[in-house]
């Protein structure tokens, strides 16, 4: 459509010119020379034309096809202002072919002129939705839109979701653009919620709830990615493609994930660097209330997690596995898959 109309207004102000220009060249037939002279600018317009027609699309093809591809309130909104501002700034351009040109010639120049600013004004700025708004004070509704993947930022693991200082990170302003949810992670967590393991179904819970507080997050601009990454099953290597491919930060607190997608040169965020946001949950002398999971790999020794996942060594809790006790924290260290928390049995 577009190559059409540019074609048309071409072919218009040529077939104008060719007429007027005509009886200047052959002033012998005035009559034979207009009719010429605009069935050569009807020519000549109709090739030019299309030529034009087919660069100007292709330069439009450059820009974001916001508008067409994901059609939300934000692009909409900005894409329409875009074209106001490109039909004034047609208007002003354009006014000179208006007032010094016959208006055969001056009025299709002039609307070729405004419609393509207009069309080029929508199509930049959509694609400078979250920009515009935050400039005018105004920003996206929170919540989970499903789209493609078209804008960069971060991808969010489901180690991650599960551990939740992320959302500590997102409140402190530092994910600097799209946090994108994977819907493979969303199956992921779904599956892990539904499993009957209770550890797991508390993992998957958590993690899910993590997701749905993010949206809530003022200065989180959060997004489902439905894109699939064909010919690949396992949950990891998705997630390292999707992300090698769009140029995506991971956000990640599994230590194996962290140094194959470095491997691959994909940058990853991993809370426990996060000095501010990863504050340990307890602290020497704290007492805790847990579930003994199973027995630790020295004698006597139980293990149990708290909700982010942080394992917990209590000494002389091998025999308390499945009972819930209370334990004071008699030290904390980082390791290289994260925190790990000792105590002992509170008597």
């Amino acid at each position: 459509m577009i190559v059409e109309l540019v074609r048309l207004l071409i072919t218009l102000a040529l077939m104008a010119i060719g007429y007027k220009v005509g009886p200047s060249l052959y002033a012998d037939s005035p009559d034979t020379a207009q009719v010429l002279g605009a069935i050569i600018g009807t020519g000549t317009g109709y090739v030019v034309g299309g030529v034009v027609g087919r660069l100007f699309r292709s330069s439009l093809d450059s820009i974001p096809k916001s508008i067409v591809a994901r059609s939300t309130g934000p692009e909409l909104f900005a894409g329409a202002f875009g074209m106001v501002v490109g039909v004034f700034i047609g208007l002003v351009v354009a006014l000179p072919a208006v007032v010094f040109l016959p208006a055969e010639v001056g009025v299709p120049i002039a609307v070729l002129i405004v419609l393509m600013l207009a069309i080029a004004g929508a199509r930049l700025f959509a694609g400078r939705a979250d920009e515009i708004l935050a400039a005018t004070g105004l920003r996206r509704r929170g919540g989970l839109v499903s789209r493609s993947l078209t804008d960069t930022g971060f991808l969010l693991d489901s180690s991650a979701a599960i551990d939740g200082r992320v959302l500590n990170i997102a409140r402190l302003g530092l994910l600097r653009g799209r946090v994108w949810v994977p819907g493979f992670i969303i199956d992921e967590l779904q599956g892990l919620a539904d499993s009957s393991d209770a550890d797991r179904r508390r993992r998957g819970r958590r993690g899910l709830d993590v997701i749905e507080a993010l949206r809530d997050i003022p200065e989180a601009d959060i997004a489902v990615l439905e894109d699939t990454v064909p010919g690949v099953d396992e949950v990891d290597a998705k997630l390292v493609a999707a992300a090698g491919r769009a140029g995506l930060t991971i956000i990640t607190t599994d230590h194996n994930l962290s140094q194959a997608s470095v491997a691959r040169g994909i940058e990853v965020l991993n809370p426990f660097a996060v000095a501010d946001a990863m504050r340990a949950p307890v602290s020497v002398g704290d007492r805790v209330h847990v579930s003994i999971r199973r027995a630790g790999t020295e004698p006597g020794q139980g293990v149990a997690f708290f909700d982010d996942g942080t394992m917990v060594v209590v000494e002389a809790a091998a025999s308390l596995v499945g009972e819930e006790v209370d334990v004071e924290v008699t030290a904390t260290t980082r390791t290289a898959v994260g925190r790990m928390v000792f105590g002992r049995l509170v008597s």
